[in-house]
């Protein structure tokens, strides 16, 4: 077994090192040049180039490449590695509103055994906010005085009083038609899927849903924000109520995926199924 405390502590002070990078970049993102990957219509820039490789050179440097294997948004070639504890990294999830100056883009790092994660750490650097979990350990948030608090999902006593956090950009038809016709229909948006998920946790709202279309969620745009929702109360499932796996050959989260504070997570799937079997 691995010294999961230490290694956190490790992945704190990278997740921190990497929120100062992002921040001197953001505030110089009119002279930023933005190119799109080949095949997708995504953005990337030199902050997401140069962050990812901060993140990759201290956690390699740290634990080697022997017993860690490193999957990355930047690095990534199609490949499934063999080691059972495996780095999921985001140096830049949310590179439209980072480009847009939301101020709402997040740093995931995640360390997965097997295909599911057991570490996880979630920045926001313009909240100067760090969130952070072990497998069975709870979630806390941390600040840049490092002061720590737990973190625990809401309860509420109505699924219409729920509030979803939603996407500007990644939407498409059958998404805002299921959006349309939940229950619930309190919405706030929000870019990052960690910055989603930092909402749930915050009790600011209670649901996100992810549905793909021509393309999917990758393992790192989920791996870390899911480990933080369920160590805080929540749940992230898709919507047959399997768990996500991570690793498995294929980094695309195909499908439907609800993550929500678990009060109305069962019933909130169903009813996402039965919508969009009438789209």
């Amino acid at each position: 077994m691995k010294d999961l405390e230490k290694i956190l502590e490790l992945a704190r002070s990278v997740g921190w090192g990497a929120t100062d990078r992002l921040r001197f970049y953001y505030r110089q993102t009119d002279n930023i040049e933005v190119q799109y990957k080949q095949n997708e219509n995504e953005p990337v820039t030199i902050a997401d180039v140069n962050v990812n490789n901060y993140i990759l050179e201290n956690l390699q440097v740290a634990l080697g490449k022997e017993d860690f294997a490193y999957i990355s948004e930047e690095t990534y070639k199609g490949e499934q590695v063999q080691q059972e504890w495996v780095w999921i990294i985001d140096p830049l999830d949310g590179t439209r509103d980072f480009i847009k100056k939301t101020g709402e883009y997040a740093i995931h790092i995640a360390l997965v055994q097997g295909t599911r994660p057991v570490l996880a750490v979630v920045a926001v650097p313009e909240a100067e906010k760090l969130y952070y979990a072990i497998k069975g350990g709870g979630a806390f948030v941390e600040t840049r005085e490092r002061k720590t608090l737990p973190l625990q999902v809401s309860s509420r006593e109505r699924i219409e009083d729920l509030t979803l956090v939603v996407s500007r950009s990644h939407r498409n038809e059958r998404l805002n038609y299921l959006l349309q016709h939940l229950p619930c229909q309190n919405q706030k948006s929000v870019g990052s899927v960690g910055g989603k998920i930092a909402a749930i946790v915050e009790q600011r709202a209670d649901i996100y849903i992810s549905l793909s279309g021509n393309s999917a969620p990758k393992d790192w745009d989920i791996a870390a924000p899911e480990l933080i929702l369920t160590e805080a109360g929540g749940e992230f499932t898709h919507f047959d109520g399997t768990p996500l796996q991570y690793n498995i050959g294929d980094v695309n989260q195909w499908g439907g995926l609800l993550a929500s504070n678990g009060q109305y997570h069962e019933v909130l799937c169903r009813e996402a199924e039965r919508i969009l079997a009438e789209f």
